[in-house]
């Protein structure tokens, strides 16, 4: 806004700017439509480009951008001499530059395959959110409903109940039943019995998320003890079966509910994974082997990265014997691109 009112517009200009701003998310980008913009404040589309064409040389670079392209190409016009090379990879090569098609964008360009990469390299610099540096969304941070602490040789579960009112029932109410006729005794009891039974449902909501924990820790053990790759298979009906409860019941309070751990917090519907049987006849934990992905990614020379297949034969040598479409579902479930993505080249 201080920019825009920094700009000598005309007032029409002026509203058109303000709606235009108003419509910058958290990235930086301009989400309405201008057609909606223009309705708005009744002015023509043509008007409404011309004040967002301004808009987009305030600071910071890139910002106001309908999309990733204009994002970029608003960059690269204050660059000097490449300007004009590196809008061309952008405007006409950003899929193959995605893909990192170095060769294909040479070919087409007519220039050498070390340009390209120089060229890819100063694209890779740019910013594709110009706004998240001033993004004032604040973290959230967890509090665990559960702390899990060993002592001496015993795993031991504890509620976290810091800010859980100790509810009770006012004897103010209780002595209004003395004296009174029968239908205020009547009123006043109808009301204390569906205050104890509040009281006890959230009495039997944390005694039932205090024995869902101590299941988990007992069937976890070596989780607790050695780390996350040793991580068990688990269900819901194990634990509905162990405490004697109906799985939906299991399921809703672990909702949105998180552990302390000596290996960090999670949320407890993170302990119920399937597992995939080893070659050896042991069964292994999902998780298990998504960290075992996300290491070996983590160890890969970024110049030759791990393909899917050859990932398989790794967990292959590891007794791990899954598909290579399961290897790709867990990459993507973790938010790791396929290696073609992946390969580093400068």
């Amino acid at each position: 806004m201080w920019q825009l009112q920094l700009s000598n517009l005309a007032p029409q200009e002026a509203e058109i700017g303000t709606l235009i701003l108003g419509s910058i998310n958290d990235d930086g980008y301009v989400q309405d439509p201008l057609e909606d913009i223009a309705a708005k404040c009744g002015a023509t589309a043509e008007a409404v480009e011309t004040v967002l064409k301004r808009i987009q040389e305030f600071d910071p670079p890139g910002v106001a951008a309908r999309d990733l392209k204009e994002c970029l190409l608003n960059q690269v016009r204050h660059l000097g001499p490449e300007k004009d090379l590196l809008a061309k990879v952008i405007d006409d090569h950003l899929p193959q530059l995605e893909r990192k098609d170095y060769l294909r964008i040479a070919k087409d360009l007519k220039i050498s395959l070390e340009k390209v990469q120089e060229l890819a390299k100063l694209i890779h610099e740019l910013e594709p959110k110009p706004g998240r540096e001033y993004s004032s969304s604040e973290p959230q941070y967890i509090t665990p409903d559960v702390y899990v602490n060993k002592i001496g040789n015993e795993w031991v579960v504890v509620l976290n109940e810091d800010g859980l009112p100790k509810l009770k029932v006012s004897h103010l109410y209780k002595n209004t039943m003395d004296g009174n006729n029968s239908t205020t005794k009547e009123y006043v009891q109808n009301k204390l019995r569906a205050a104890i039974w509040l009281i006890r449902s959230i009495h039997q909501r944390q005694r039932t998320l205090y024995r869902t924990s101590k299941t988990i820790v007992k069937f976890q053990q070596e989780f607790f003890e050695k780390g996350i790759s040793y991580l068990r298979p688990m269900i819901l009906r194990d634990v509905a079966n162990e405490i004697e409860m109906h799985e939906s019941t299991v399921s809703r309070v672990t909702t949105n509910k998180y552990m302390h751990t000596p290996h960090g917090i999670y949320e407890l519907k993170y302990f119920f994974n399937s597992g995939i049987t080893t070659s050896d006849g042991d069964s292994v934990a999902s998780e298990t082997i998504k960290t075992k992905i996300k290491g070996l990614i983590a160890q890969e020379n970024p110049k030759k990265p791990l393909s899917d297949q050859e990932i398989v034969k790794l967990l292959k040598d590891g007794n791990i014997d899954i598909a290579r479409r399961t290897v790709a579902k867990y990459r993507e479930m973790m938010g790791i691109q396929p290696s073609s993505k992946r390969r580093q080249l400068y």
